[in-house]
């Protein structure tokens, strides 16, 4: 069930101190963002079709958020197809990563900034698109985080989202492999759900979905779910 606080006649009241779990999941993150930076992307087919995909759906109308942006390599490839691209990550380490590509390659419609995705962060359907590609598996509450999705998007607004559904992965990654690196540090909390709990909390948020796609070389193996939401008009 969605927060009732989340409803559309809510006030816009950013959030301004991170909670407890969030300075927690920041100092992770942090940690590890310089090497998370050199690491090579796995499936480079798949990565480039996805950002194909996306670049097909946007136009330089857009306004665009994108959380969880990470090292900020999405969002400068995406930035130059919309009028306005606000980047944002949790970590703050990330996103100096982030501020110091653009510094290398400026884009006047694109800003990053230290943001958590577990809080409301653009006024009510202030936006034309939200983006979330890596992190909806990571929040600690998808459906409040979808929530804040559908109050950001304008009516017709697109949420366009890249989810590893870790529950689809080897049952001996997600029941040891998993705790056995988050005991240890090396990594982050994460939720294993499937493709198809994925798609339900959209639709409990409010959504319409339009698409469910697999860019992977091997389609029938790529746990990374590709989807196109759309708030209703």
């Amino acid at each position: 069930m969605s927060n009732p606080a989340l409803s559309s006649s809510a006030p816009h009241t950013p959030v301004t101190q991170p909670s407890l779990e969030a300075a927690r999941k920041a100092r992770f993150w942090d940690r590890i963002a310089r090497k998370y930076a050199t690491d090579p992307i796995a499936d480079v087919v798949g990565y480039e079709t996805t950002l194909a995909r996306v670049k097909g759906l946007l136009c330089m109308e857009h306004d665009v958020l994108e959380i969880g942006s990470g090292t900020g390599t999405i969002a400068l490839r995406l930035a130059p197809f919309t009028r306005r691209y606000r980047a944002t990550d949790l970590s703050a380490e990330m996103i100096a990563i982030s501020q110091e590509k653009l510094a290398g390659a400026p884009t006047p419609q694109l800003s990053f900034e230290v943001a958590d995705a577990d809080v409301e962060i653009v006024p009510l359907g202030s936006q034309d698109v939200v983006i979330a590609f890596s992190v909806l598996h990571l929040v600690d509450d998808l459906d409040h985080t979808l929530a804040l999705a559908l109050r950001a998007l304008r009516p017709g607004g697109m949420l366009l989202t890249k989810t590893p559904c870790v529950g689809e992965m080897n049952p001996l990654i997600t029941h040891l492999a998993l705790p056995i690196a988050r005991a240890l540090g090396k990594a982050p909390q994460v939720s294993c759900f499937k493709a198809p709990d994925l798609e339900a909390a959209m639709v409990r948020q409010g959504f319409e979905m339009i698409s469910v796609e697999r860019h992977g070389t091997t389609k029938s193996k790529d746990f990374r779910v590709f989807t196109i939401a759309r708030k209703p008009t």
